[in-house]
Order: structure tokens, then sequence, then C-alpha cells
């Protein structure tokens, strides 16, 4: 059976959201970050990287990466339309899911969630973290634009959603941020979706 590895409120909650939509028997495995379960010998057996989400799969081969990920899951179930069917519209989806995890992700909430990665000085986190921040609200600003008159942001329900709500989560539930109108539409739509319902319940988030 599929397994994911998982730790709460990262950006595996968007797997997660796929593997409800997908409706096939899977099994958790939470990665405890703050007792550093990620950089134990035994995970980083599993994955060197030492960072979720990683999916082990019924071979007991692991898949890692976020969209490498989710278009795997995609293009298995091909009978649940978790991508467009038109070039035109798989590469707007990836397009979208790109942004929610290259920059909106990687870029911008990494600065304002760690800004100790990026220097040593404690007097320069504040800074680092106003960066981050503006930046991601930047970014939320282009996606709000492209969400305009649409429910989702390729369409139809793709796997671009589930990596644009795992960054919405971020920054209206942790950081309390306010959104664009057609962001939060969106946040809210998601989380009308059993899937997001039910790993939201499975992974503890309020």
């Amino acid at each position: 059976m599929t397994t994911l590895c998982y730790a709460k409120s990262t950006c595996s909650i968007g797997i997660h959201v796929i593997l409800e939509e997908i409706g096939k028997p899977y099994d958790l495995k939470i990665v405890d970050f703050s007792k550093k379960e990620q950089k134990t010998p035994e995970y980083l057996k599993l994955n060197p990287k030492g960072k979720v989400p990683a999916l082990i799969r019924d071979d007991g081969s692991v898949l890692t990466e976020f969209a490498a990920i989710a278009t795997w899951l995609s293009m298995t179930n091909p009978d649940k339309k978790l991508l467009p069917s038109n070039p035109e519209g798989i590469a707007r989806a990836l397009e979208a899911l790109d942004f929610a995890v290259g920059t909106l992700h990687m870029l911008s909430w990494r600065l304002w969630r760690r800004p100790d990665a990026y220097s040593d000085n404690p007097d320069e986190h504040d800074k680092i973290r106003e960066r981050g921040k503006q930046s991601m609200l930047a970014g939320f600003d282009v996606v709000n634009e492209q969400l305009a008159g649409k429910e989702f942001i390729a369409g139809d329900f793709s796997i671009a959603d589930a990596a644009l709500y795992y960054v919405e989560y971020w920054a209206s539930d942790v950081a309390k941020w306010p959104l664009p109108a057609n962001v939060q539409a969106h946040f809210e739509r998601m989380k009308t979706r059993p899937s997001v319902q039910v790993s939201r319940k499975q992974e503890g988030v309020a």
C-alpha cells in the first residue's frame, strides 16, 4: 500500500489532499520535525534529502518532491482527472503548481519562516521575514488575477489547486495574513472539499 511520509503543517498536506481525491487506500507515516526525525538515519535512508513529502509506493520505491509526487499520482490515476487532458491545460496547471511550490513556498515563505537559514545575525531576521512576507503577498496578487472568473486555477480542480491550497493555508491560518479576494475565495472553496476536510482532521489542523 502507498504510504505518505508527512509532517504536520507542511507542504505534504497538499499531497495528502491529492491522495484523498484519488480515494484509494493509503497509509500515513508522520515525521516529527520537533524531534528532528527527518534527520534520523532511518528516515535519511528512506529520503536522503531529509524532508517531506516522501511517497513510498507499492513496490517499495520512494518518490520525493511535491511536483513529482503530484504529477505521478495524477498520471497513474487518469480517471480522477487531476490534470487537464490537453497540452495547454497541462502546461497551465504545472505552471501554477511550480509558482506555488517554487516561488510562494521555497522563495517567499521560507524567507519569512526561516530567516536563520539566510543570516546568522538575529538583528537581520526581522528584515528578512518582512521581505518574505511582501514577496508572498505580491505572489498572491499574481494568483488573484489568474483566478478572476474561475473556481480553480487551471479551470477544473487539479493538482495545482492542492499546491495553492497549502500556501494559502500557511498565509491565512499560520501567518494570519489577509488574502486577496479571489485567493481567499479559492481557499474557502478548497476547505469545503471532503479531501481537504479529511486531511485537516487527520493532521490535527483546526
